[in-house]
């Protein structure tokens, strides 16, 4: 273990958190989280820290917004990953404040996990969002942390669940169903965030998650789902102009959803750009020997 960095994980007990705790303990790496004495006494959290500590991980008091503690667990590692929900991603320049006091980390990994934010053509209330993260990378960089970004795009178990619903004959199709997607399976996404903590490939990179197999169209998705279901689906196509409609009409979350969902198939924001290796590297053509769940795979799991 002695050349591989020690990792901490903001927000390791959330959904995508576990994930990424979970890689980088199974990876070798001495692992630690951070975590609010709240959360190791929730009845459901509380599994998951037991969980924790069983694969070796170490247990971190701290938290996002006590500065003191944050400082002091990140002067016990190299490299800080933070997988923050929504609500908190504005506070990660907290992160960024301790990461400068500390001054020894080597790596940062801002909590990102979806749209590369630098080249989305977004609408309301997806927009802002992204607007969120693109200010953090800027903090990051101002401030001269060594940084990799990672958009996952979307986190597969989730959205095909979501966008397929599984058990019914009928689906709902956004857009004309032409633009291309990626669906990446989260703890893939999980081992290619690790894969590139020690690389100096992914230094202050973007490391962008498009293996070649999980790149579909809606269409595309439906008609591999109904081979497997060997059964035709009732479909009915949202064109943009009703998709903006149901984005103003929809409380929230929902709407944030339908926003990133306009922002996928009908501005093609996971696939409408090339990766430039001045700024970007692509996860599978980086790391050929992760074996990595395609999406026919992981329809299989929903049939």
């Amino acid at each position: 273990m002695a050349d591989k960095s020690k990792i901490l994980i903001v927000g390791g007990t959330g959904y995508f958190g576990k994930f990424v705790v979970e890689a980088s303990a199974r990876a070798g790496h001495p692992t630690f989280a951070l975590a609010r004495e709240s959360t190791v006494s929730d009845p459901v959290k509380g599994k998951i820290i037991e969980n924790f500590k069983n694969l070796g991980v170490t247990i971190l008091p701290g938290d996002l917004y006590d500065h003191e503690s944050l400082v002091k667990a990140i002067k016990q590692v190299d490299v800080v990953i933070s997988t923050v929900g929504a609500l908190q991603v504005a506070d990660q320049t907290k992160i960024i404040a301790a990461i400068n006091e500390a001054g020894n980390i080597k790596r940062f990994f801002p909590s990102e996990f979806g749209n590369d934010v630098d080249h989305v053509h977004a609408v309301e209330p997806a927009k802002s969002a992204f607007e969120t993260k693109a200010q953090i990378r800027r903090a990051i960089e101002a401030a001269g942390i060594p940084y990799t970004y990672v958009p996952s795009n979307f986190f597969a178990s989730l959205i095909i669940r979501i966008l397929l619903q599984p058990g019914s004959n009928k689906v709902t199709i956004q857009g004309d169903g032409n633009v291309k997607a990626v669906f990446n399976k989260e703890d893939d996404i999980a081992t290619y965030t690790i894969k590139a903590v020690d690389d100096p490939r992914t230094l202050n990179k973007t490391l962008l998650i498009k293996p070649p197999n999980n790149v579909y169209t809606f269409n595309e998705l439906v008609a591999l789902w109904e081979k497997k279901l060997g059964k035709i689906l009732e479909k009915t196509y949202v064109p943009e102009e009703q998709l903006l409609k149901d984005i103003q009409a929809a409380p929230i979350p929902f709407n944030v959803g339908l926003a990133i969902n306009h922002s996928v198939f009908i501005k093609g924001d996971q696939t409408n750009f090339e990766i430039e290796p001045s700024w970007g590297v692509e996860a599978s053509e980086l790391y050929p020997d992760v074996k990595y769940s395609t999406v026919d795979e992981l329809l299989d799991l929903f049939v």
